[in-house]
């Protein structure tokens, strides 16, 4: 751009080398284009055989997504929560038409295909010895109802890998989710106040942890009723929470942390579990604060253990946090179609939150497993789990 009237007779440039310059964002519409492989076919001259080039392996068998495109649609739906039919008609504007069921079909097909490392998943996290578990709700469509109903989303967590695993048993929350996930299981298993985790207390091998962060939500609701027992539980919850300060700033080993909270922590629980009893006589039944009372005291022996090993946490906050997104997507997509889409929902969720955990970009995550998964179809001495979101961080893949 020259001033108004230049030529390059009657002018002369002052800064020809270097010229202010003025910079403005473009983004321009996103690009879809056809990969076309050519396969040559040659004849060897000594036996005259025909030899053709092998086909490139595709994520999906006799389909024109590539992995890529695939990926994409994933990415849409679950991190930025844009249904498939949203896609659908921002592809129509593009000038790319592809049919809502094609979609839909091929989401289907990559949870099958992410279905084995779903399972290997699963078999992992059993086999440590800590884990959190959660439940959030998850609307789906039943048939034989002619409507949408509340389903459950199990949430299970690892702590020290920061793998996830969310699990749809048509939707059902009753007791026997809890026994068939955890079947095997031996270790600590922290969880919410929900009562149907009780089932596990008692079972050879398993520690049930609670979560103080339920126990104080408790208290602070009971402030307008009762404010100053209230803010005493709350007072002396935070003492709890100061030593878990200390842990993190000062970066304590397990066995340290263990080491202060039985020296700093324990005893203010002690206090608190006496308060709670001698309370518990003066407060009007059925009113807010003797909710919270109650609450706190009959999971009180769960509610402490947690000072037993420095690698357990003090509340469930980790796997609350790890759930948010299917909360704001069920707002985007507001149901699933059956049971069916809800379990491969599941499936997705597990690897997106495993990729969350680890820093890991999912979608290249998901790029690299669809361009791989089948190498490992007919060679059974390799694991599937080589695949997972930690694994392929640590070997410097991703």
């Amino acid at each position: 751009v020259y001033p108004e009237g230049y030529n390059q007779e009657e002018w002369e440039l002052l800064d020809e080398k270097d010229p202010l310059y003025t910079e403005v964002l473009v983004k321009e519409p996103a690009k879809f284009y056809v990969l076309r492989t050519y396969r040559h076919k040659a004849i060897r001259k000594a036996d005259r055989m025909i030899v053709t080039a092998d086909c490139p392996t595709k994520p999906i068998a006799k389909s024109y997504a590539s992995s890529s495109l695939l990926a994409d649609l994933m990415v849409d739906k679950y991190v930025d929560h844009i249904p498939f039919y949203r896609q659908h008609k921002q592809f129509e504007r593009l000038g790319v038409k592809i049919p809502e069921p094609t979609i839909l079909g091929w989401f289907q097909q990559v949870s099958d295909l992410l279905m084995p490392l779903h399972f290997r998943l699963w078999e992992l996290m059993k086999n440590t010895d800590y884990l959190q578990c959660d439940e959030t709700t998850l609307p789906v469509v039943r048939n034989d109802k002619h409507k949408t109903v509340k389903g459950y989303l199990w949430l299970v967590r690892d702590p020290m890998s920061g793998r996830q695993y969310f699990y749809w048993d048509k939707g059902s929350r009753s007791g026997e989710v809890v026994l068939k996930l955890f079947h095997g299981y031996q270790g600590a298993l922290q969880t919410d106040g929900y009562e149907r985790y009780e089932l596990m207390e008692g079972k050879k091998g398993i520690i049930l942890l609670s979560c103080w962060a339920h126990a104080r939500r408790k208290f602070t609701d009971a402030i307008k009723n009762d404010k100053e027992r209230a803010e005493n539980a709350l007072e002396q919850i935070q003492l709890l929470y100061d030593v878990e300060r200390q842990i993190k700033e000062q970066e304590l080993s397990f066995e340290d942390a263990a080491a202060l909270r039985k020296r700093l922590a324990y005893p203010i629980m002690v206090r608190l579990e006496k308060w709670l009893v001698t309370e518990h006589a003066k407060v009007i039944k059925g009113s807010p604060i003797e909710t919270a009372i109650l609450y706190t005291y009959k999971r009180f022996n769960k509610l402490s253990r947690y000072h037993l090993d420095g690698k357990y946490n003090i509340d469930n906050n980790g796997i609350e946090n790890a759930a948010r997104p299917v909360a704001v997507g069920r707002k985007n997509y507001l149901f699933c179609q059956n049971d069916d889409t809800a379990e491969s929902t599941a499936i997705i969720y597990s690897f997106m939150g495993c990729c969350k955990a680890n820093g890991v970009d999912f979608r290249t995550w998901m790029i690299y497993f669809l361009d791989h998964v089948h190498d490992y179809d007919m060679d059974y001495t390799k694991d599937i789990a080589e695949l997972l979101p930690d694994k392929l961080k640590t070997s410097g893949i991703l």
